[in-house]
């Protein structure tokens, strides 16, 4: 159950994937060869990502050592027979809450990792563009919601008001 549950907070962390994305991965979806994961979001939307290193390395150490011998071409599967896809959305949370408890932190749902994963870039600079692209947002609104989360950035780009202006 370990290494099955890191490599979904890698996936939720590193990648920004959405809890029924990574309900939905396949073993088929993964092209170890290319470093790519095939990823199916909203809207059965497919979008190949790049699959960082550390990703890899802990989704190949859960299916040699954690994951259990089964039929299901599902990539994540429940840790007792008989073996199936885990349950939609409500296994990722539970996974996500109980990591929030071992840290010693308030739970909170995967979305969050999500959004914060979103920050993170744009504190390191990405664009919203870029960010958009990654979290494979359809319109550059949905991907706005990040601008407001820098608000030191946003103060940069604000006009100062003049004496004596209304502000």
């Amino acid at each position: 159950m370990g290494r099955r549950d890191y490599a979904i907070l890698l996936l939720l962390t590193r990648l920004g994937l959405r809890a029924g994305e990574v309900i939905g991965i396949t073993l088929d979806d993964i092209d170890w060869r290319a470093g790519v994961l095939l990823v199916t979001g909203k809207a059965d939307q497919a979008d190949t990502l790049p699959l960082p290193a550390d990703v890899g390395e802990a989704l190949a150490d859960y299916v040699r050592h954690g994951r259990a011998r089964t039929a299901s071409r599902h990539l994540f599967i429940t840790v007792r027979a008989p073996f199936t896809m885990l349950a939609l959305n409500t296994s990722i949370s539970g996974i996500v809450e109980r990591a929030c408890r071992r840290a010693g932190i308030p739970p909170f749902g995967p979305h969050r990792l999500r959004h914060a994963v979103a920050c993170d870039l744009l504190a390191d600079g990405a664009s919203l563009t870029e960010i958009g692209q990654l979290l494979r947002h359809r319109s550059q609104r949905a991907t706005a919601i990040y601008a407001k989360a820098d608000v030191e950035a946003l103060r940069g780009l604000a006009r100062p008001c003049l004496p004596g202006e209304p502000s």
